[in-house]
């Protein structure tokens, strides 16, 4: 069986602010945030965030539906067009990786299509 890991990445804006002794970041579009004791552990830690968060919508097929309410919709550009961000606007990128596997051949069956 040939299992193939491919890569995908969300390139994401985000916000680092002080707040008391900690880092507070968020990412205001899907609603997601995190803290540390540092600038740096806040933004890794709301990374794992997303990541958690978006491999679960995944898993639950609603991936797309929260991406349309968040206000995402397809990007029509040529392939290999970089997306530019507004001056000092804030970002993360969030990879997710994903595994592909043959599908079960239909010749093989599984015990429910013998039942």
């Amino acid at each position: 069986m040939i299992r193939m890991q491919i890569g995908i990445e969300f390139r994401l804006p985000a916000k680092t602010r002080k707040k008391g002794k900690w880092y507070v970041s968020s990412c205001p579009s899907l609603d997601v945030h995190s803290q540390g004791h540092t600038r740096e552990e806040a933004r890794q830690n709301l990374i794992d965030a997303l990541v958690f968060f978006l491999e679960s919508c995944f898993a639950r097929g609603t991936l797309e539906e929260v991406l349309r309410a968040a206000g995402f919709t397809p990007r029509t550009a040529r392939l290999g067009a970089r997306t530019r961000l507004v001056k000092d606007e804030e970002s993360v990128t969030v990879p997710l990786p994903f595994m592909i596997r043959p599908r079960r051949s239909s010749v093989q069956g599984s015990a429910r299509d013998v039942a």
